[in-house]
């Protein structure tokens, strides 16, 4: 731990090595995007958007689960909370901009993920787990009984037929706006890693009672954790909606959310930002493939399979065997 000291103090000198990668990830952002209006087809995009908003829901994941060792079998409950936020706001403000009701949807999750932190995170281990499962289910429950939002029969939301600033269908709308948020997000899990709260966060996921006992404040952090996670799952959801047209708690907390959030950084590498990237675009382009060839109820029996294989074969991820081969 006192190596630990020394990193930190490293780690967390100010400078701006981390723009020359934001840059990089805008102008990638900005070439995709433009590849696609130039490939001009709807599907693409309604795929690419797929593809994308398991890029941003695996490394919310990530955060929590992989650089903090804090397993999170909530995501649906966050995932839904960004959904249905958007469902209350287009119904009480139908003139709301989009990107306004992302940030609420990811506030008022990251709000739920400070809470729920705060009073699970003295639990460790399968205890934290099974709690954050009650939470998905007393989620779910409250909302389906709540009838403003739609309630168990679902809720329509009718999107523009032209998107706002860049015309175009409004999918199109949809594909930047999550890839905006993607450029935010893997941003912040870098910035993460090269960070004193990285280094917190390892800290915590290797030995959490000598981290303790070494000085560490691991409930700061974990519950800085939580929030984060939360928050950015709530993002990745709250334009779903608009994705979907008609929601309802079946579509909201689908199962597809929760094992696609844990399969994809597990599959890519849990200890890297590129990791969950690597998965998303490996496990959701295959599954998007399969759902269009054969049926979108192979999905989950996809990424169970190949987690199932990678935990045996590959613990590390397709990244750390890159890594351990390099080394």
């Amino acid at each position: 731990m006192a190596s630990l000291a020394d990193k930190t103090a490293v780690a967390g000198a100010p400078g701006l090595r981390g723009l020359p990668f934001i840059l990089a990830l805008i102008a990638i952002a900005a070439a995709i995007f433009a590849i696609g209006r130039w490939y001009n087809n709807s599907y693409a995009f309604f795929m690419g958007y797929v593809v994308v908003q398991y890029i941003v829901l695996g490394t919310a994941w990530n955060i929590l689960g992989g650089y903090t060792g804090y397993v999170n079998f909530g995501v649906t409950a966050f995932f839904a909370i960004g959904a249905y936020s958007t469902v209350l706001w287009h119904k009480l403000v139908p003139a709301m901009p989009l990107p306004v009701m992302i940030l609420i949807g990811g506030a008022l999750a990251g709000l739920v993920g400070l809470g729920t932190g705060y009073l699970t995170l003295r639990l460790r281990g399968v205890f934290f787990s099974i709690a954050t499962l009650a939470l998905a289910v007393v989620v779910q429950t409250l909302i389906t009984n709540w009838d403003f939002v739609g309630g168990a029969r679902g809720a329509y939301v009718l999107r523009p037929r032209v998107a706002p600033l860049i015309g175009g269908e409004y999918v199109q709308y949809l594909f930047l706006l999550m890839l905006g948020m993607c450029v935010i997000v893997l941003a912040t899990a870098r910035a993460i890693e090269r960070s004193s709260l990285g280094y917190g966060f390892a800290a915590i996921r290797d030995d959490e009672a000598a981290a303790e006992a070494s000085g560490v404040p691991t409930l700061k952090l974990k519950l800085i954790a939580t929030t984060l996670s939360g928050g950015f799952m709530g993002m990745a959801g709250a334009p779903l909606p608009y994705y979907v047209t008609y929601l309802d708690p079946t579509s909201g907390f689908s199962l597809n959310y929760a094992v696609n959030a844990i399969a994809m950084p597990l599959i890519g590498g849990t200890g890297s930002w590129l990791g969950p990237v690597i998965g998303a675009v490996l496990v959701g382009g295959l599954q998007e493939y399969l759902r269009v060839t054969i049926s979108s109820a192979v999905n989950v029996l996809v990424a169970g399979v190949l987690m199932v294989a990678f935990v045996i074969l590959a613990p590390q991820g397709i990244v750390g065997l890159f890594q351990k081969r390099k080394r």
